[in-house]
């Protein structure tokens, strides 16, 4: 019982840097997007959760949700606009929950044939961890297309 004190204050801490660390990645991340926007002369619509999407062409067919199976095209890229990875025109199909939490919440805001830019915060990407040659805490954007909800 002597140990229980400090160990439960030392994950307190931990807990509290962490949630600190988190705050201040969301906080550099919204300012890189913020800054993105305006360069690029963007009209964008922030969601609450970090990410910002920007809807080009609305689309006319079905809408879907996060738990969806869609065929996508789409482009990824630094903000420095260096190309990490891209689809062909014919798109690729997955389920919204196998992705990331940005395309997860992302894609539903566009109708089937829609298409726009996805801003993804490092938490709603690939986080602080580094993968496949995206580094982390990397914010992401993606030109993406709806084309089909399986």
């Amino acid at each position: 019982m002597k140990y229980f004190l400090p160990i439960l204050l030392l994950a307190f801490t931990f807990s509290s840097c962490a949630k600190k660390n988190a705050e201040e990645q969301a906080k550099k991340d919204d300012d890189i997007i913020k800054q993105y926007i305006a360069d690029h002369n963007l009209t964008a619509v922030a969601t609450g959760t970090g990410l910002y999407y920007v809807i080009e062409n609305q689309g006319t067919g079905g809408t879907c949700n996060s738990f969806s199976t869609v065929k996508v095209s789409y482009k990824g890229y630094f903000t420095d606009g260096t190309v990490f990875d891209q689809s062909d025109a014919a798109g690729i199909s997955f389920g919204l929950q196998q992705v990331i939490k940005g395309w997860t919440e992302g894609i539903p805001y566009f109708k089937e044939g829609g298409n726009g830019i996805l801003l993804v915060p490092s938490a709603l990407g690939y986080g602080s961890g580094s993968n496949n040659g995206i580094p982390g805490n990397s914010v992401l954007i993606f030109d993406v297309k709806l084309l089909q909800i399986l």
